[in-house]
């Protein structure tokens, strides 16, 4: 009897996850692949979009160009998950039936409780949000003036926040627009939690571009006009960006598997299993367990990494075998601020921090590597100088 393998999500986790299941178990299982978009989006790319729209064409890649004929594709929002009835729950009300599942769908921005500004501020989890932000930006440039300048409130200095403010410089800059733009972050330093030179490298590309930052106060609410930082500080804005953190998806909020009750991210081994033996799940919608103390990153290269193993447990699964623990390794980190970037910790390189021609182009790498391993080389190399 042929097993039903059904795969949600169309990010980095879950198409990199269908190329892999389709080399693994495509024989063997019908797949269906489950996304409320017909497409993937290179996300780590898609804050380009906020400086040139035209790039969505770059960082979007159709779901028919990734999986192959055999694979079922069902376009539609998932609500619920049914682990009992093993059944997967759309917004129209269908159902799609499975053997085995792979949740992959990502995360959500989250909010925190921070008065205002679910309500008032721009998020970057998809391409209509990168488009939705350069639009905002440039009526708030085409309002403005010299002697009163749009202002542009970045909220959250990591990966996302960082290279957004680099984006939104690189627009001001083509479009000779009036906008100051302000980095807030909460904790004493951007990108935290890493290396201080890596934070200083990025600081002062950041700073070049007239980018001011401001760190060691949190948010703490926000109304349409102003930003309220710390007990002391407001800020007002005309456009306001909020890449503070994730969360899980309200679709997994409800489902019978163990998770983070805070976040709703779902707990996996190492070898992605859920508690369901039939349930698996990888990308930032799971906590991946790892050796340590803590999770697999939420970043687009774990995600990558799992959805390169991901379907060969499936298939272990499948035949009754015993599955394979994956320990995640960083082979470093590239960030792009505007047109320059800084490389860290990368592997084999002599340097630990470096920015300049070698970093912009192992960025450009990173993405055309991924790109070409869901379609192939020649779009790979059409995207090149976007990225």
């Amino acid at each position: 009897m042929t097993d039903d393998v059904v795969v949600l999500g169309s990010g980095y986790a879950g198409a990199g996850a269908i190329k892999n299941l389709e080399s693994e178990v495509g024989k063997d299982a019908d797949i269906t692949w489950i996304s409320d978009v017909d497409y993937h989006l290179v996300l780590h790319e898609s804050h380009r979009c906020i400086r040139d729209p035209s790039i969505q064409e770059k960082v979007t890649i159709p779901i028919e160009d990734i999986k192959s004929p055999s694979t079922r594709f069902v376009q539609g929002e998932v609500t619920d998950i049914h682990t009992d009835e093993r059944t997967i729950e759309l917004a129209d009300d269908s159902e799609v039936d499975y053997d085995y599942l792979l949740v992959a769908l990502g995360s959500q921005t989250a909010f925190f409780g921070i008065d205002g500004l679910e309500e008032h501020a721009h998020t970057l989890k998809g391409l209509d949000d990168a488009l939705g932000i350069h639009e905002a930006v440039k009526e708030a440039a085409r309002e403005a003036s010299q002697s009163d300048p749009a202002q542009v409130v970045v909220g959250g200095a990591g990966l996302s926040g960082i290279q957004s403010a680099g984006e939104i410089a690189g627009f001001r800059d083509d479009h000779r627009a009036p906008i100051d733009i302000h980095l807030v972050e909460g904790l004493d330093e951007i990108f935290p939690g890493n290396d201080p030179e890596v934070q200083g490298a990025l600081r002062k590309r950041l700073e070049a571009l007239d980018v001011n930052i401001m760190t060691g106060e949190f948010i703490g609410e926000v109304d349409e006009e102003t930003v309220y930082i710390g007990d002391e500080t407001e800020l007002d804005y005309d456009v306001l960006l909020w890449t503070g953190g994730i969360t899980g998806q309200d679709a997994v909020g409800d489902v019978d598997l163990e998770k983070d009750e805070r976040n709703h991210r779902i707990d996996t081994g190492m070898n992605f299993q859920t508690e369901d033996e039939r349930v698996f799940a990888i990308g930032d919608c799971a906590l991946i367990d790892q050796p340590g103390e803590n999770p697999a990153p939420p970043t687009a290269e774990a995600a990558w990494e799992a959805a390169d193993h991901v379907g060969k447990n499936m298939a272990r699964a499948m035949r009754g075998q015993p599955l394979e623990d994956w320990t995640f390794k960083s082979k470093g980190t590239a960030i792009s601020v505007g047109e320059d970037a800084v490389a860290h910790d990368v592997m084999f390189m002599p340097m630990e921090t470096f920015g300049g021609f070698l970093a912009r182009n192992l960025k450009k790498a990173i993405a055309a590597r991924w790109i070409s391993s869901i379609t192939g080389p020649g779009r790979a190399m059409k995207a090149w100088p976007d990225m």
